[in-house]
């Protein structure tokens, strides 16, 4: 009876241990458990970025996936990550500014956001936006997430990656069309395959953070100062 009596904490620990991987494991899967959590996710994304960001992460640590699984790997030098990441930002969008979107046709100013020219009592909000809804929220949620959720679906092979690159920078531009327009929507496109390849191919997604926060500043200090048809006509005069 003694023998029985000792082995039962071990016996229950055990079964705890079962319960909860078959909980993280459906959790992780696609079938009831699962879908239900992808919906929530989504939802948070309705309300606000950050929150789907900060669910993504709830879920991953509930559900035992791996940080590695969505991005979240720490880099062998946050300094170069950083700097790279703020580099690259700045350059992009101004490649973008001063390039790419005037061959596309889209007008200099950016009129979603032309409110914030000169108006200083916005700008906390807008860095808040910039850092905390784009840098985290939506590399977290888009890049971190999606790319785990479909690579769990398409698998890892160079056409899995390449459709869900596709896939994302898709949903990715949708989400910017009901307020910038189909400028906004291209732009995000655009962005949206180059910072997707870059995570398709790396797997790390802080650089990317910091690039799409220090992308969306630059934009900022383009409108506050009001030097986005100079910036845009910088290689392209207007006629």
């Amino acid at each position: 009876m003694s023998e029985s009596f000792e082995t039962e904490p071990a016996a229950q620990s055990t079964s705890v241990v079962s319960t909860n991987d078959g909980f993280a494991s459906r959790l992780r899967g696609f079938g009831p458990l699962g879908i239900l959590a992808i919906l929530i996710i989504l939802a948070g994304n309705f309300v606000i970025t950050p929150l789907s960001a900060i669910l993504v992460l709830i879920c991953a640590k509930i559900s035992n996936t791996a940080w590695r699984e969505i991005g979240y790997v720490r880099p062998r030098s946050w300094l170069r990550t950083i700097l790279i990441g703020i580099v690259f930002g700045i350059a992009l969008k101004f490649t973008m500014k001063a390039v790419v979107m005037p061959l596309l046709g889209a007008p200099p100013i950016n009129w979603a956001f032309h409110f914030v020219t000169g108006n200083a009592a916005v700008i906390p909000v807008m860095i808040y936006t910039m850092i905390v809804v784009a840098g985290f929220g939506e590399e977290t949620f888009y890049r971190g997430w999606m790319f785990e959720r479909f690579g769990k679906l398409f698998g890892l092979s160079a056409a899995a990656k390449i459709a869900i690159v596709l896939i994302t920078s898709i949903l990715f531009a949708s989400m910017h069309y009901p307020e910038q327009g189909l400028p906004g929507a291209e732009q995000a496109l655009i962005t949206g395959l180059i910072f997707g390849s870059i995570f398709a191919a790396t797997g790390q997604i802080f650089m990317l953070m910091i690039a799409h926060a220090a992308f969306d500043l630059t934009a900022l200090w383009m409108i506050y100062y009001d030097l986005e048809t100079r910036v845009a006509h910088l290689i392209f005069n207007s006629p």
